[in-house]
C-alpha cells in the first residue's frame, strides 16, 4: 500500500476513534441528567441503572477497540458493578455513579493525563456493591477473583469483601491476563480449572512475567493436595482447597502475603 493510501486509513481511524469519543460523551451526559433525576426523585434506582447498564455494554467492547485502554477498563468496572448491583440499592449508588460519569467524562474529553497508569486510576473507582458492608472500613486493596459466576465465587467475594478489600470478579482467564497487566491487583485469586485457559496456566504466566510477578497470586481449588497439576505451581503460589479447611488457608494465605 503506498504512503497516501495508508495515510487515509489512519486519517479514517481517528475520524472513526474521535466520533466515538463524541458519542461516549453525548451518552454520559444524558446520563448525568437522568442520575440528577433520580437523586431527586423523579426517577426509581431501576430507571437510573438500566441506562448505565447499557451504555456500559455499548462501549466496552468499542473503546477497547479504539486502543482507548483507560476508557475500556473504567467501562468494564462500571459494567461489572451495575450487573452485580443488590435489588435494593445503598445510598452510595448516587455518588457512586457520578463517580464513573465524572472519570469517563475527564478520559473522553483529554482532560486526564493519558500517561495516568491505569492501575492508580481503577482505585479512584468506586467498589463493587455487595453485602451490607455496615462499619467495615473499604480499604485501598484491589483483589481480583477469576472465577466462574456462582456461589462459590460469591462467597469468596464476601469473605474479601468481610477483610475491607475492593473485590472485581473476571470470570475469564483471557480477559484476566490483560486485566492484571494494566490495573496491577494487590492479590489476584485464580479457581484452578478454567474453560479456555487454566487458571493454574494463568498462574504460572503472571509468575513468571516481569509485569506481574510481584504480584501475590493463590489459587483456589477442589483438587487433590496430591494432583500432579497443582505441582506445576510455583512455590510462592499458596493453593486454597475448597472445604472444611478454606477459612483457615485463605487467612494463611492473606497473612503470609503480609494483607492482613
Amino acid at each position: 500500500m503506498t504512503d497516501s493510501g495508508t495515510g487515509k486509513l489512519h486519517d479514517l481511524a481517528d475520524e472513526m476513534r474521535n466520533e466515538f469519543l463524541d458519542e461516549v460523551v453525548e451518552v454520559l451526559q444524558e446520563l448525568d441528567v437522568k442520575l440528577d433525576s433520580g437523586r431527586n426523585g423523579h426517577q426509581t434506582e431501576a430507571e437510573v441503572i438500566e441506562p448505565f447498564r447499557r451504555a456500559a455494554l455499548r462501549f466496552k467492547g468499542q473503546a477497547a477497540n479504539f486502543g482507548l485502554r483507560q476508557l475500556a477498563t473504567v467501562v468494564l468496572r462500571l459494567d461489572d458493578y451495575v450487573t452485580h448491583a443488590p435489588r435494593v440499592m445503598p445510598p452510595r449508588l448516587w455518588d457512586d455513579l457520578q463517580s464513573f460519569i465524572d472519570i469517563m467524562l475527564a478520559l473522553a474529553e483529554g482532560r486526564l493525563d493519558p500517561d495516568t497508569e491505569t492501575a492508580a486510576l481503577v482505585r479512584k473507582l468506586p467498589a463493587r456493591l455487595g453485602f451490607d458492608v455496615g462499619d467495615i472500613e473499604v480499604r485501598n486493596v484491589e483483589v481480583m477473583l477469576v472465577m466462574p459466576p456462582g456461589a462459590q465465587t460469591r462467597f469468596v467475594e464476601r469473605e474479601m469483601q468481610q477483610c475491607g478489600y475492593r473485590v472485581s470478579v473476571v470470570p475469564d482467564t483471557i480477559e484476566a491476563f490483560s486485566q492484571a497487566v494494566q490495573t496491577k491487583p494487590d492479590l489476584i485469586v485464580v479457581s484452578a480449572i478454567m474453560p479456555h485457559l487454566d487458571g493454574i496456566d494463568l498462574a504460572i504466566g503472571l509468575v513468571s512475567m516481569p509485569a506481574t510477578r510481584n504480584i501475590p497470586i493463590a489459587v483456589i481449588t477442589s483438587l487433590d493436595q496430591g494432583d500432579e497439576r497443582l505441582a506445576l505451581l510455583p512455590r510462592k503460589v499458596p493453593v486454597l482447597h475448597k472445604g472444611p479447611s478454606f477459612g483457615d488457608d485463605l487467612f494463611k494465605a492473606l497473612d503470609d502475603l503480609f494483607l492482613i
